[in-house]
């Protein structure tokens, strides 16, 4: 198995920004797909940005399309989420995760049934 380990959220103000940092430990994900998601309490956990394993291609949700950029270190093993432009309503507990089916296609970025291996989230709050 390999552990995510989520970072860098917290409290900012609108138009604000904040990175995200994912640390993966137990295996190198180097060749794995990766992704950021969110929750709000009582609601269903959302896409908001993937990555292929070699990170030549991205693909992000229309809310966050131009303000969010997911990139990855593979040689530190991390997967990171710029995020600009904040507001209100990107309120939420953002969550790693990683699609550990070894080299699957760009093809598959948008499918967030496969990723199935999560780190425990970090909060990220946008108010004034």
């Amino acid at each position: 198995q390999v552990q995510l380990v989520e970072s860098g959220g917290g409290l900012v103000e609108p138009g604000g920004s904040l990175r995200l940092s994912c640390a993966a430990s137990g295996r190198s994900i180097s060749r794995y797909n990766m992704g950021w998601f969110r929750q709000a309490p009582g609601k269903e956990r959302e896409f908001v940005a993937t990555i292929s394993w070699s990170g030549g291609t991205t693909y992000y949700a229309d809310s966050v399309k131009g303000r969010f950029t997911i990139s990855r270190d593979n040689t530190k093993n991390t997967v990171y989420l710029q995020m600009n432009s904040l507001k209100p309503e990107d309120t939420d507990v953002y969550y790693c995760a990683a699609d550990l089916f070894p080299g699957r296609g760009a093809q598959a970025l948008g499918v967030s049934q496969y990723f199935n291996s999560w780190g425990q989230g970090t909060q990220v709050t946008v108010s004034s």
